[in-house]
């Protein structure tokens, strides 16, 4: 890695680009004053003080008390190690604030008829979600065992027993297995079942929907679309209920 490099990555760690810059200089010196610095570092001399001064205020840099004044780095396990707390102090404090301006998320969905989001993570995390509101029924199309998350099975679990029905239907033994004992009802569905998708498929309490499609990105990807409380979720509703109607009579057969 060269020095600009190195430098770009402290700044992108939070320093400013003096202080990346001196940093990255005393790896190479060791032990340097500010004139062996901006040398170094093509930092002006009159800015090298500052930077270095406020490095030693963050704990990167020791100021060895000599004639003239150096300056020395602490060790990189050191470094990085306070970097990682403030890089965690800072991301704690920024979502924080966030999560103070963030609107209710049940607001926010009634507001907008279709919402769309993109990754296999952000799908799962707005099924569950979905799921923890269920007061009903829940009826989830979950193709592949690996599409239940931890999350999304504990939220089920949980409606489930809370009194909820929970229909699960998937073309993956493995899902009954793991469901064994527990109070929802896991339908297996044939290979010619029209529910049978790369996708996810969630429904919740006739007013609640989610349909998501595995895409053909590297790695594999997903998409989905859910709306709740709006003229069209009570319509999809309506497909989705008999499609999955259609599908379990088939398997009754």
């Amino acid at each position: 890695m060269s020095t600009r490099e190195a430098t770009a990555a402290l700044e992108r760690l939070g320093l400013d680009s003096y202080e990346a810059a001196v940093f990255v200089a005393l790896q190479q010196l060791g032990t340097g004053t500010t004139r062996e610095i901006s040398e170094v570092s093509d930092v002006p001399r009159s800015q090298v003080y500052g930077a270095a001064d406020s490095l030693a205020e963050r704990g990167l840099v020791e100021v060895v008390q000599s004639s003239p004044k150096a300056y020395r780095p602490v060790s990189l396990d050191a470094a990085r190690d306070h970097l990682q707390r403030q890089l965690a102090r800072e991301q704690e404090r920024a979502f924080e604030n966030l999560e103070a301006l963030q609107a209710d998320d049940t607001g926010v969905s009634r507001t907008q008829a279709v919402s769309t989001l993109r990754g296999r993570q952000p799908v799962g995390e707005r099924a569950t979600s979905l799921i923890e509101r269920a007061e009903d029924f829940i009826i989830f199309v979950a193709p592949a065992e690996t599409q239940l998350s931890a999350s999304i099975a504990a939220a089920l679990r949980e409606r489930a027993d809370a009194g909820v029905d929970v229909t699960l239907l998937t073309a993956d033994p493995a899902v009954d297995e793991r469901f064994d004992g527990d109070q929802i009802r896991v339908v297996l569905m044939a290979e010619d079942s029209p529910a049978d998708y790369t996708g996810r498929t969630l429904m919740v309490d006739d007013d609640t929907v989610l349909l998501s499609v595995v895409t053909d990105d590297e790695p594999a990807d997903e998409m989905a679309m859910w709306t709740a409380e709006t003229p069209i979720a009570t319509i999809l509703a309506q497909f989705v209920h008999s499609g999955m109607e259609a599908g379990m009579d088939r398997q009754e057969e």
